[in-house]
């Protein structure tokens, strides 16, 4: 069992209503993997996180594409602390086939395009096209990739 898995199960039982079963799969999650993996949050299929999702942290409201790869210790969430509870923060949106790298930084309303790859230790705060390699602190485009080469995850 992973924390992808453990998502999954939570967040059916979410969508169909059910109390109480979804936040206790999370603080399992949470226990187990110490990753934060809200079962309201918005990750699609084929999704894979790396070591079973060790250290990493989604915001409730990120939304993840298909087939993405996310590696231990990630953060995907907003660059603002919120104290205020009533407002409602920016927060990534993370296109289909995307590849994030260990230790990676999304921070903030962006959104990061399709087949996208983001290097290891990254900190990411601005748009990202389609097919673009990130690399650095801050994040910076190093180049395009051949979207032909892009290994879809099924």
């Amino acid at each position: 069992m992973n924390g992808m898995k453990l998502y999954r199960i939570a967040h059916n039982l979410y969508r169909y209503k059910v109390p109480l079963i979804p936040k206790i799969i999370q603080r399992i999650i949470y226990i187990v993997f110490n990753a934060h993996i809200p079962y309201n949050a918005s990750i699609g299929r084929g999704t894979i996180l790396g070591y079973g999702g060790m250290g990493i942290v989604i915001h409730t409201n990120a939304e993840i594409g298909e087939s993405c790869m996310i590696l231990q210790q990630v953060t995907i969430g907003t660059n603002v602390p919120f104290f205020d509870k009533s407002k409602a923060y920016p927060v990534p949106k993370i296109g289909n086939n995307v590849y994030i790298g260990a230790g990676a930084k999304i921070l903030g309303g962006i959104s990061i395009g399709d087949g996208s790859v983001i290097g290891a230790n990254t900190v990411v705060t601005k748009d990202v096209p389609a097919y673009s390699l990130v690399l650095g602190v801050p994040g910076r485009i190093v180049k395009k990739i051949d979207n032909t080469a892009i290994i879809k995850n099924d």
